[in-house]
């Protein structure tokens, strides 16, 4: 069982950044797909970026692209997502997630990933 856990949220202002980390406790042997989703109110959850633990790869969403960056950090088991220029289209609740993968690709699709953290608040103000 892997656990999630994710800090780094809160209120900044438009054109501001924020560092989301995400620490994985649990039986984290093996490779991972982590990845970071958002749900704004009154919508789907979506896709944001995600990293293969192995292979360094990465992918993000077009609306974030050149603007958000996707990290880990081996040794701390830590997945970061920096993320500047924030617009207020970006507050929602961020999650981080993780996937079991035998491969070097990315999962993008969120029936792909196992596990969830609960979640932290992203509020960008205009």
């Amino acid at each position: 069982q892997v656990q999630p856990v994710e800090s780094g949220g809160g209120l900044v202002q438009a054109g501001d950044s924020l560092n989301l980390s995400c620490v994985a406790s649990g039986r984290t042997f093996g490779n991972y797909v982590k990845g970071w989703f958002r749900q704004a109110p009154g919508k789907e959850r979506e896709f944001v970026a995600a990293i293969n633990w192995m292979s360094g790869k990465t992918d993000y969403t077009d609306s974030v692209k050149g603007r958000f960056t996707i990290s880990r950090d081996n040794a701390k088991n830590t997945v970061y997502l920096q993320m500047n220029s924030l617009k207020p289209e970006d507050t929602a609740v961020f999650y981080c997630a993780a996937a079991r993968s035998v491969g070097t690709g990315i999962f993008t699709v969120l029936r792909s990933y196992e596990y969830w953290g609960r979640g932290t608040q992203v509020t960008v103000s205009s």
